[in-house]
């Protein structure tokens, strides 16, 4: 028996491998190394469940934007919607009932209340491509101050969905599709290498590397959701324009981090686009109806860029981008520089290779 024991230590010796037993991957586990990446995949596992059920365990209106116009009524009926407990409604006074339904159209406001002078049938005119949250969350507002006064508003829907763009989610997902394809292939390049580039030149390389990926990738989701699909269609050139910027914001950031933080720096852009960035993003919930954290967070982070960009590119004409197209802009910018200061950093001290000593002549 103990014969056997030997002979398998010295066959774990003649390949180099360490022995398996339980034992030993007991202690491979309790290692301090080990026990530190266990606690790191812990942490991202608890702040995941807070994340997300903080963002949408209760989901309240926070100052919805709404145009009314109400002839000279007009200033009070804004004082009294900016003056509902807790602020659900951000109302001002619009000049005519055109005016006010313009706005929804535009993205300007989410909703427009016209309240008529001769019957208490008022209208409210809403955007369902803005978000069906939303919708729903100014339509129950309105409702209760119009009952409370014996009016009533029945909704008309000025920016309708794509007829197969289902509660309007189409553009969230498609959004942390590329996102989710930009950290991982990233992700794979860093493991299948080194996380950490070795010199400037290894650095530019792995950066330009994502730049045809990005385009491929930005392409194929949209002839997914477009050609495919049909679910947003009309748009096919802006659309891969902002997949490609996606896919380029969170690869590179995901390059830099490992760069930063060698394979933990994995972890961490799950923690920036998984953890933090889907529930804030405006997908299932848009962002008048999030908590205050996720809402301030949602248009910093690509998620919530992304899919903002999206809805107002299909829904709104493409108005309102500039903010949304500057947040990925900066991440590419910070992943750029990101990777090439943290790669100069880490391979600043390490010493020239020596030359190749010169062959003595042969005599």
């Amino acid at each position: 028996m103990h014969h056997g024991k030997h002979e398998a230590g010295h066959a774990a010796a003649a390949t180099g491998r360490p022995e398996s037993t339980f034992a030993a991957e007991l202690r491979q586990t309790a290692s301090p190394r080990t026990l530190l990446l266990i606690a790191g995949v812990l942490f991202l596992q608890i702040a995941f469940i807070f994340s997300y059920v903080g963002a949408f365990h209760s989901p309240s209106p926070h100052e919805i934007t709404v145009s009314v116009a109400a002839g000279p009524r007009t200033g009070q009926v804004v004082a009294q919607l900016n003056g509902l407990h807790g602020r659900p409604l951000r109302a001002s006074a619009a000049p005519t009932a055109d005016a006010a339904k313009q706005r929804v159209v535009t993205g300007d406001s989410s909703a427009a209340l016209v309240m008529s002078a001769d019957s208490t049938q008022d209208t409210l005119y809403v955007a369902g491509g803005g978000g069906s949250s939303t919708v729903t969350a100014v339509e129950a507002t309105i409702a209760q101050v119009e009952s409370a006064q014996h009016r009533s508003a029945h909704s008309v829907d000025l920016v309708p969905l794509q007829a197969h763009d289902a509660r309007g989610l189409t553009g969230f997902y498609v959004v942390i599709g590329w996102i989710v394809g930009g950290y991982l292939v990233a992700a794979a390049i860093g493991i299948l290498g080194s996380p950490r580039p070795r010199g400037l030149g290894a650095a530019a390389g792995r950066l330009t590397s994502l730049l045809p990926y990005a385009v491929l990738s930005g392409l194929l989701g949209t002839l997914v959701v477009d050609q495919l699909l049909g679910a947003l269609t009309g748009h096919f050139w802006a659309l891969w324009g902002v997949g490609t910027l996606l896919v380029l914001a969170s690869a590179a950031v995901t390059v830099a981090m490992e760069a930063l933080f060698g394979i933990v720096g994995i972890g961490v852009t799950i923690l920036v686009f998984v953890v933090l960035g889907n529930p804030s993003a405006g997908g299932a919930y848009q962002a008048d109806v999030l908590p205050g954290f996720w809402r301030v967070i949602g248009p910093l982070i690509p998620n919530g860029a992304g899919t903002s960009a999206v809805r107002n590119i299909v829904y709104f004409g493409g108005r309102h981008l500039t903010g949304s197209l500057l947040c990925l802009v900066v991440y590419i910018a910070v992943g750029i520089l990101g990777t090439l200061g943290a790669t100069w950093w880490f391979n600043r001290a390490e010493p020239a290779a020596a030359p190749a000593p010169a062959e003595e002549p042969s005599s």
